[in-house]
């Protein structure tokens, strides 16, 4: 079979939901290509039989081991061989980095075709400071591994932007609201879709909506980066007393101070007092 594309592997971001966001050089690359690499060749099937197409598809997922790799390897040396995920851009929270760092190490071409990103499309619509921005996957599900993600993540000064599924995402507002108090929040789910949202606002109200609407689909929840001024409506000294219920005073600083970005030295001072 011949193809008009060189050999070597071709990462070709597709629709995050709406199936008219794929670009037309998505298209012609997975008509040329002699496989596809995919997460689920169920979801992949289905793009590909939209666009009439009936090109090799090979599974490549978390689970995939040496030797799968090894078999596309050899491949895509002599072949075009497309890498997808199931939505959105590969390798964005998705597997297949291993593949990309073998195939650069042995000298075989790799392409990758910019598209849809669903973490890009969150941060858009979520009216959030985007000057900076941090993507970390997503959270973790148990909660001391999740505080600890906020606490280390919780002092940058970049809005965070975090993969969330709808079961999780109580939790997540819940543990956003304790130990990252003041901060405003954005969620939006089904993106590109017929029912697409976002909601921008303090977590709790947001919980409390979703609590009596309970969300279906795949979530982008982004935080704001701490503030550079005290936040007016921000009690830090309703604050300082929560957080010296169960720890020490400094303890209390530094939670606080990564929360909200106020001056450490000033919270323990004012931890001291209250104390």
């Amino acid at each position: 079979m011949e193809h008009s594309l060189d050999p070597g592997l071709y990462i070709v971001a597709t629709p995050i939901g709406n199936l008219g966001d794929i670009t037309m050089r998505a298209v012609d690359v997975l008509r040329g290509v002699e496989a596809v690499a995919c997460e689920d060749t169920r979801v992949t099937g289905k793009l590909m039989h939209h666009l009439g197409f009936k090109t090799r598809l090979i599974r490549y997922d978390d689970h995939a081991g040496e030797g799968d790799r090894e078999r596309l390897l050899a491949l895509m040396a002599e072949h075009p061989v497309a890498l997808v995920s199931d939505a959105g851009t590969p390798l964005i929270s998705d597997p297949g980095y291993r593949l990309v760092r073998e195939a650069r190490e042995r000298g075989i071409a790799v392409t990758s075709l910019p598209g849809p990103s669903a973490a890009v499309v969150g941060m858009t619509l979520s009216g959030l400071p985007n000057d900076r921005f941090l993507f970390a996957g997503f959270l973790p599900n148990k909660a001391k591994a999740r505080e600890d993600v906020l606490a280390e993540l919780g002092a940058v000064r970049a809005t965070l932007i975090f993969y969330e599924t709808a079961p999780r995402l109580d939790a997540a507002l819940t543990a956003i609201a304790t130990h990252l108090p003041g901060r405003e929040v954005s969620v939006a789910r089904e993106l590109t879709k017929k029912f697409e949202e976002c909601r921008t606002g303090r977590p709790e109200d947001i919980a409390a909506h979703y609590a009596a609407h309970p969300p279906k689909g795949e979530i982008v929840l982004m935080i704001a980066p701490p503030s550079d001024a005290p936040d007016e409506a921000l009690d830090v000294d309703a604050l300082l007393r929560s957080e010296l219920e169960v720890s020490k005073a400094s303890q209390a600083a530094a939670k606080v101070a990564k929360a909200t970005g106020l001056d450490r030295k000033t919270l323990y001072a004012r931890a001291l007092e209250l104390r």
